[in-house]
């Protein structure tokens, strides 16, 4: 349960980091075709530092998953 719970965060953060990426072009406060207003740009780092962190974050979820399932498969065929 816990990891479920962990995973459907790390995902709820991704999506985060995303809209806070694309919010500025979707909302419409960054005029097409000027320089980036200073909004936009906390916009950019900080949604993309979000789903960044939260996608190494669930790469190595993964990863420990995969590593635990075969050292389960492992011991259980000896």
């Amino acid at each position: 349960m816990k990891g479920k719970l962990g995973v459907s965060a790390l995902i709820l953060l991704f999506l985060g980091g995303l809209w806070l990426i694309a919010a500025p072009f979707a909302v419409g406060y960054q005029p097409r075709g000027a320089a980036y207003v200073d909004a936009t740009v906390n916009d950019l780092w900080l949604g993309g530092s979000i789903a960044a962190l939260s996608f190494v974050s669930l790469v190595i979820y993964a990863a420990d998953a995969l590593r635990e399932l075969a050292r389960r498969g492992r011991h259980s065929d000896g």
